[in-house]
């Protein structure tokens, strides 16, 4: 496999906590098999973003694309997630990480949280 995705998330003691983000990552594998897939979270649960790096790298993939999965962008994704992704690219030089902009960001799931937040109000 050269291409592969790491889906990063916040991550909870609360094991439940990651049911969402385990689906999103089960969906996006059987929507694209042939794509090396990690789900890592920053603190609490495991793989880190390191570890879930290191195994795309070594699956194969050459190219990795990097998704926040926060509603933002706040210092987690803006200061932590790059220099990690540096040390990733220092450590494995033939694979491009690419870092994305948090997926709250896109405007299908603004629109999607925009849909579901109109559906809980009564009918006019």
């Amino acid at each position: 496999m050269t291409h592969g995705l790491l889906l990063f998330a916040h991550g909870a003691r609360d094991p439940r906590w990651a049911l969402p983000f385990e689906e999103v990552a089960r969906r996006v594998r059987v929507m694209r098999p042939e794509v090396a897939l990690e789900l890592a979270f920053l603190e609490f649960m495991s793989p880190d973003v390191i570890e879930a790096g290191r195994r795309l790298a070594e699956a194969g993939c050459r190219n990795v694309e990097v998704l926040p999965l926060f509603l933002g962008a706040g210092g987690h994704v803006r200061k932590d997630l790059p220099q990690w992704l540096l040390r990733l690219g220092a450590e494995y030089p033939d694979v491009q990480w690419r870092l994305r902009p948090a997926i709250g960001e896109a405007d299908g799931v603004i629109a999607a949280m925009a849909i579901e937040a109109v559906g809980l109000l009564a009918p006019r």
